[in-house]
């Protein structure tokens, strides 16, 4: 049995993992226009990188659109503009350049509405009437911010490595309240990356857990002023403040708290302690309850302050239940006590809330809830892990009130792959691996590096099948690598959108995002359960497992660049030990020497396994390629080497793994 494209895995042990190469993205710019219609821009040289710029030609008419902020500025990275043509149908997409504006040529007389959008801004729409055909329409479109736009953090991964293995050993070290160890590697870490709004948080948590409350608001300030979405530290700087007898401040600081982030079970917690503090009990109620059911078997920390909501709104069956369950948790919690004493005024009560006594039992509910509950709960050490957030885990931001055209976005990706198969024969690169195995934080117990002369052919042998084979001039056994793990295919991903794939997996659009600047289309997809998968798949003693992928694509919105995937397993496989398969790939242009398109070919492609009790990171990296066309193998962009590793060669493909 001949396996489609292949990574494989082979262990000492005879395990073969073989997976499906799943991808490469190649762009021809004349094609990647997003038009709805036949109107097209008029060829001309482009103003700057990432924006089209159409002069006015003969007959026709221009729309320039400038894009600027509330202050007037030009936005801090590209925007996506839409010109929709009223009285023609037609629709056509750019992105803004280098100066905040894009030029619509070749354009017909009559009416347009002009869409402007922006990841971290709102959508803005103007009309705008061409009545001349020898002019350019001049117009300006300004964009608000949006008020509650969640910033994607980035504090972790725009980190130095160094710096991100300190804050890693100072977490380990808070966690077995080693505070001199922990002030160690915090202050290095803030020595690599002083703007990282995560290791002001934890000085913060540091100075909190001692016991120096002061101390702890001026570092969580600094903290929330890095990153104003950060909950973990918008929620101990409101915990704080209740310490402090700031019941008011800190409703405010933890109600953004709670819109940061939802999930977070702590956040609710102690807002439904302030609300209990202000007399608000139906909201405290209500908060109690998210606590209780975010954060599950921790969560029951909040069935007190339920217990005091429900029993000041004179539902003493509910509240006694509810503090019974805190009781039996909590036993030990400084709060316990007090918890019993309201639970003998509830049980003392004639009836069910009577009015005869509310007095005595405003009396026992009325202990200060910052001073009893708190100490008893955990005040929130960020959860640090050995791998990249799940791909349904953390969202990226996306635009509001932007339309995805996904039908247009796969096309477009999908051409670049079929012209790539159709046009290249092969493509040869010099490869660099980098292979680690970690510990539970993350950090390298060790680390081993290679460098290899690597090579590809690719193929359609069938219709819903793409062939591609790798193989390299160097030596690439399992005994010469490490941890006798030999891995192929992780470097491409992009073929899930080549129309001979793409239809086994379910696509969604997510919206409008942003890639160090650049406006993407957001596409997630899913191995469908009606399909059957070509794209990966692990052998063990024979036996093929289909691996059901889900990922996330990064999609340039002008002319549909794939420029990152992230993809993971759907469901980790106990049968073959293996848990946690994440990838994820970057892409970069490179050119033709003779013609006039360009690939997009892998860059990086980071690789995080849990295999059979260890873990496991690898980065290839690729540089210097070499490609070859389909009719005569034209060199079109020539390595060069540094007279280490040997020059580029065309061997024939070596035959894929087989059963």
């Amino acid at each position: 049995m001949r396996f489609r494209i292949g990574f494989a895995l082979k262990f000492v042990a005879g395990f073969w993992l073989t997976s499906l190469l799943t991808g490469i993205c190649m762009l021809s710019p004349g094609q990647m226009r997003a038009q709805d219609s036949s109107l097209k821009a008029s060829d001309a040289a482009q103003q700057s990188a990432g924006a089209i710029q159409s002069e006015t030609a003969e007959q026709s008419a221009a729309i320039r659109v400038v894009v600027v902020a509330e202050d007037q500025k030009p936005l801090p990275h590209q925007a996506v503009v839409r010109l929709v043509g009223k009285d023609h149908g037609t629709s056509n997409w750019q992105t803004t350049g280098d100066h905040s504006d894009t030029v619509f040529g070749d354009l017909s007389l009559g009416k347009y509405e002009v869409e402007v959008s922006a990841a971290g801004f709102i959508t803005s729409r103007k009309e705008v009437q061409v009545d001349s055909l020898v002019a350019t329409v001049p117009i300006q479109v300004v964009l608000t911010r949006e008020p509650q736009a969640a910033e994607q953090n980035t504090t972790v991964a725009a980190m130095p490595l160094k710096a991100n293995q300190e804050m890693t050993r100072a977490i380990k070290a808070l966690n077995a309240e080693d505070y001199k160890e922990a002030q160690k590697h915090l202050a290095e870490a803030d020595k690599l990356s002083p703007s990282s709004a995560q290791v002001k948080f934890l000085f913060g948590y540091m100075s909190f857990q001692k016991g120096e409350l002061a101390q702890a608001e001026q570092y969580l300030d600094q903290a929330i002023s890095l990153d104003p979405h950060y909950a973990h530290a918008l929620t101990l700087l409101g915990r704080v403040q209740l310490l402090h007898g700031q019941p008011s401040q800190a409703r405010v600081t933890l109600e953004q708290a709670v819109a940061a982030d939802s999930s977070y079970w702590v956040s609710h917690s102690l807002l439904a302690d302030v609300y209990l503090q202000q007399k608000d009990y139906e909201k405290a109620r209500e908060q109690a309850e998210l606590a209780i059911a975010k954060g599950r078997r921790q969560g029951v920390a909040a069935q007190l302050a339920l217990g005091e909501a429900l029993a000041n709104l004179g539902k003493t069956p509910e509240a006694a239940q509810a503090l019974k369950i805190f009781l039996e948790a909590q036993s030990t919690s400084p709060a316990a006590p007090h918890a019993r004493e309201l639970l003998a005024a509830l049980e003392q009560q004639p009836g069910n809330g009577a009015a005869s006594s509310r007095g005595k039992l405003a009396e026992a509910a009325s202990f200060v809830v910052a001073t009893d509950v708190l100490p008893s709960i955990h005040a929130g050490l960020p959860e640090m892990t050995w791998q990249p957030p799940g791909i349904d885990e953390e969202a990226p931001p996306v635009a509001a009130g932007v339309n995805c055209p996904l039908q247009k976005v796969m096309d477009g990706a999908g051409e670049g792959v079929v012209q790539l198969v159709a046009d290249v024969a092969k493509f040869a690169a010099i490869e660099e691996l980098v292979h680690e195995r970690l510990d539970e934080m993350g950090n390298p117990t060790a680390r081993e590096t290679r460098k290899f002369d690597y090579a590809a052919s690719l193929y359609q042998t069938r219709a819903d099948v793409v062939m591609v084979d790798e193989y390299r001039t160097e030596r690439y056994g399992l005994d010469d690598l490490p941890d006798q793990i030999a891995d192929n295919g992780f470097a491409a991903l992009a073929l899930v959108f080549h129309p001979a794939m793409r239809d086994a997996f379910q696509m969604t659009c997510e919206g409008l995002g942003d890639w160090h600047g650049q406006p993407t289309w957001l596409v997630r997809f899913q191995q469908r359960d009606d399909r059957a998968n070509h794209m990966q798949a692990y052998l063990m003693g024979g036996v093929r497992h289909p691996v059901d992928l889900k990922g996330r694509a990064w999609i340039t919105a002008d002319k549909f660049q794939v420029v990152r995937i992230e993809t993971e397993m759907v469901k980790p496989m106990p049968q073959i030990q293996l848990l946690v398969e994440h990838q994820i790939t970057e892409y970069g242009p490179v050119p033709f020497k003779k013609g006039t398109i360009e690939l997009w070919l892998p860059k990086t492609a980071e690789v995080y396994m849990y295999f059979r009790g260890h873990r496991y990171y690898r980065k290839h990296s690729f540089e210097k390629y070499m490609l070859f066309s389909v009719q005569d193998e034209e060199k079109v962009h020539e390595a060069k080497h540094d007279g280490t590793h040997p020059a580029s060669q065309n061997p024939e493909p070596e035959p894929a793994s087989t059963s």
